[in-house]
């Protein structure tokens, strides 16, 4: 049950104190009453998650709202009488049909659009090549090749049937059994209506997470009085009376022959009609709601063909708004949805108690031809990986090219073959990676990714719960500090249990008779340990500066300890509590071997960690600073003959130049100054060191033990084999080791096979219109696969 506490400033939320679980769970932790620890304060202070970028659409940041109105927040599920025009006790029992009835929908009609489409100068090019048809059975066969698009294109928005009919109304009530609440910060709608009311053309871009978030966010609009978007659904739909329902409430499915969204993209046909059928969509100032997948890029087209729209002139400007959906516990993700499936979830619904609660922010709407035309959202050249990383793996020396990592697999050619120019595809994918990176980064973080998170780094063999609650303290204040949103606002008791509670299933609690304070420790089994690594992925993603330097710090260490710390750490399984006194020890950090470190890595990591429109040299750098924030490192003060304060002993600093050219040094004959950092000896810093290197630990294994597959793997296999294998080996690998199953995901093993693709580990091959994968020649040798892993392992907190 959820309540709803009114202070004035803000609808937050209040979680009730109903016991939801085993004794255990719920009344032990009655000694948190005790505790003064209290999260902090947000009040109307809250951070500022619906910014857009300011230095690729620095124009649209200028308009600005009215920042002194706060509206707070209202969960859409929490439907009275107030929020009708009548009053009355006959009211109260139908307002919820009372509010969708008085809800404005903005119709939209697909009359001639279907002849549009086909007429349209790329659909007719598209069908022309390769065909020399006469002109009487012209018409005839442009038809029949294209009978599998006219149900798509005939998509519409039927005002009474979004509003009654298995929509709007059955989803308020199915989502209410669903969720505990889905809040909604009002403030973030201002600027959807302000730009409604301009006319802007409105594309919703969120992360794609579960078949739900293309529910929530129409449904979210439509409470609010904005257009409902057409939702572009990846998923293949079986029941064609389930199929004729979605139709006529706006949403684009998939072709009823093409079983997934990549076996759609490879008809020739489908992508010219989908870039027309966006056109006339457009046209008509209808809004757009796309996904784009964290993983594989997938759903990135759709934005590439508004793209190209933009730039051929047919549509004059779109406003892109990331949209970030967050989840207590995410749903299961379903490649196929039936009717009957359909209904045994709405079914299981009505018996089972709310997975908790749903978070949803917008950023305010910026303008997709100011990001296109200033050019800032990519600022170095895409340079393949293996040029920037093979180098320093095969050869150990330093690289001296500088560049972003080219990801071309973020939008194959068969998804937009229309783009042939080398650049322009460059553009749209640095647009797609800065999307992911936006939507990620305006997502807030929930309760039990904060506890997943703790459990996972910091305490993977259990704590206390007294020692959770105040590291949940600690992390909330650390992610506040960070400008990222979370999701709940309670105290730290309701905050705690509400967490375990949803938790419960995933961790073990223990607790002794004569003490009220359990110990919690994840379940070891994998699929606990990878529930919590989904629920903890965007802790990772606050993190992210933190954990590049942690670990550039550990790979020096790797370096230049071979003894001590570093040999009980890493070989015997030593926590961060018994080290403590070890680390006492003096090693000087050079900057720029901590920079060049941090560089190398920040290329292994997935697409939307780093945005697209920061420097490759900018972001290591910040990274390492984050580190002295954090008190992790100190700097080294090195001897001079006379402190860097005093400018007068420094040889030609007040000197004058004729020229306009400015140099950035201090003179010509003095060397730049260079910068030397020790890790700080305060009793926390080796467990904060631990903990920024574990989040990404996870990550970096999977790639350790991807490579570690390739041995005695017969290539070349088709690409999907080829990663059912590879996967198939690092599940046994982690079932032999008992533990690390965060590395042997689904997700994880795919992103690491995209990395030694990248690499040149992995060769691609296109043969009979499938792709398979081989092993290099070069990689072929078993030293060079031992040095990729010693070189990814350098980064490797074990």
């Amino acid at each position: 049950m959820m309540q709803e506490r009114h202070d004035g400033i803000n609808v937050d939320l209040v979680l009730s104190s109903t016991p939801q679980s085993s004794p255990i769970v719920s009344r032990n932790l009655k000694f948190l009453k005790k505790l003064k620890i209290s999260l902090p304060s947000l009040g109307k202070f809250r951070p500022r998650v619906d910014q857009c970028c300011h230095q690729c659409t620095p124009d649209s940041l200028r308009k600005k709202l009215d920042s002194n109105l706060t509206l707070g927040f209202r969960n859409i599920l929490s439907v009275n009488e107030s929020q009708t025009r009548y009053r009355g006790w006959l009211v109260r029992r139908v307002c919820c049909v009372l509010f969708v009835r008085g809800c404005k929908v903005h119709p939209s009609p697909a009359d001639k659009r279907v002849q549009r489409v086909c007429e349209s100068s790329r659909v007719r090019k598209a069908l022309a090549v390769g065909h020399n048809t006469s002109e009487e059975g012209d018409n005839q066969g442009q038809v029949s090749r294209l009978s599998f698009s006219l149900p798509l294109i005939d998509t519409c928005i039927s005002p009474g049937l979004l509003r009654f009919v298995c929509v709007c109304w059955v989803m308020l009530k199915t989502f209410a059994s669903a969720f505990g609440s889905i809040e909604i910060n009002l403030n973030h709608l201002l600027a959807l209506h302000r730009a409604s009311q301009e006319g802007s053309l409105l594309v919703y871009v969120h992360m794609r997470q579960s078949i739900w978030d293309c529910a929530l966010i129409p449904l979210v609009l439509f409470c609010h009085n904005l257009r409902v978007p057409y939702t572009v659904c990846p998923l293949q739909i079986n029941s064609p009376a389930l199929r004729s329902v979605l139709r006529r409430v706006g949403v684009i499915l998939l072709p009823r022959s093409a079983a997934s969204e990549e076996e759609a993209e490879r008809d020739r046909l489908y992508s010219p009609v989908m870039t027309s059928l966006l056109q006339e969509l457009l046209h008509e100032g209808q809004a757009i709601s796309v996904g784009v997948s964290a993983a594989s890029g997938e759903g990135g087209q759709w934005v590439a063909r508004i793209r190209q729209l933009i730039k051929e002139g047919s549509v004059a400007d779109v406003s892109l708004v990331p949209v970030g959906v967050s989840y207590d516990c995410v749903p299961a993700k379903n490649s196929q949805v039936g009717f009957m499936s359909l209904c045994r979830w709405m079914l299981s619904c009505l018996w089972t108690r709310p997975r908790g609660n749903v978070r949803i922010n917008f950023v305010k709407p910026f303008s997709l031809k100011e990001m296109c035309e200033s050019g800032r959202c990519k600022t170095d050249e895409c340079v393949p990986l293996q040029d920037l990383l093979l180098p320093a793996i095969l050869n150990d020396r330093a690289v001296s090219i500088h560049g972003q990592r080219k990801t071309a697999w973020l939008l194959p050619y068969s998804y937009a073959s229309q783009l042939q120019d080398m650049k322009e595809r460059e553009m749209s994918i640095a647009i797609i990676i800065h999307l992911i990176f936006s939507t990620a980064s305006c997502m807030a973080v929930m309760s039990t990714s904060l506890l997943s998170c703790l459990l996972l780094h910091r305490h993977r063999k259990g704590a206390r719960a007294s020692v959770l609650c105040r590291d949940m303290a600690w992390l909330t204040e650390e992610i506040l500090f960070r400008n990222r949103d979370v999701g709940f606002y309670a105290s730290l008791e309701d905050v705690f249990y509400h967490s375990l509670s949803l938790l419960s299933q995933h961790v073990i609690i223990a607790a002794l008779p004569s003490r009220a304070d359990p110990v919690i420790a994840p379940r070891a089994t994998p699929a606990a340990v990878l529930h919590l690594t989904l629920q903890a992925q965007l802790v990772t993603r606050a993190f992210i500066l933190e954990s590049v330097g942690a670990c550039a710090v550990s790979a020096m260490l790797c370096e230049v300890v071979r003894s001590g710390v570093s040999i009980r750490v890493r070989k015997c399984g030593v926590t961060a509590a018994e080290v403590t006194g070890d680390m006492e020890f003096d090693v000087v950090l050079c900057q720029d071997k901590l920079t060049e470190r941090a560089q190398l890595l920040c290329h292994l990591l997935p697409p939307g960690f780093v945005p697209p429109c920061q420097s490759s040299v900018d972001f290591p750098r910040e990274a390492v600073d984050s580190l002295v924030n954090c008190g992790i490192l100190i700097m080294e003060e090195v001897p001079r003959d006379h402190p860097l304060c005093d400018f007068h002993k420094r040889k030609g600093t007040f000197n004058w130049s004729a020229v306009d050219y400015v140099n950035d040094s201090d003179s010509d004959d003095e060397e730049p100054d260079k910068r030397s950092y020790k890790i700080s000896q305060p009793s926390q810093c080796p467990e904060m060191l631990f903990f920024l290197c574990s989040l990404l630990a996870g990550h970096l294994r999977a790639l350790c033990w991807t490579t570690d597959a390739l041995e005695n793997l017969l290539t070349p296999l088709p690409e999907k084999e080829c990663v059912r294998q590879i996967h198939r080996r690092v599940c046994e690998r982690a079932s032999e080791e008992r533990q690390h199953y965060e590395s042997c995901s689904e997700e994880a093993v795919l992103t690491a096979v995209r990395t030694l693709i990248d690499l040149g580990v992995l060769q691609e091959h296109q043969q009979d219109e499938a792709v398979f994968l081989a092993v290099s020649l070069e990689f072929q040798q078993t030293e060079n696969r031992q040095k990729l892993q010693s070189f990814v392992s350098q980064y490797l907190y074990y």
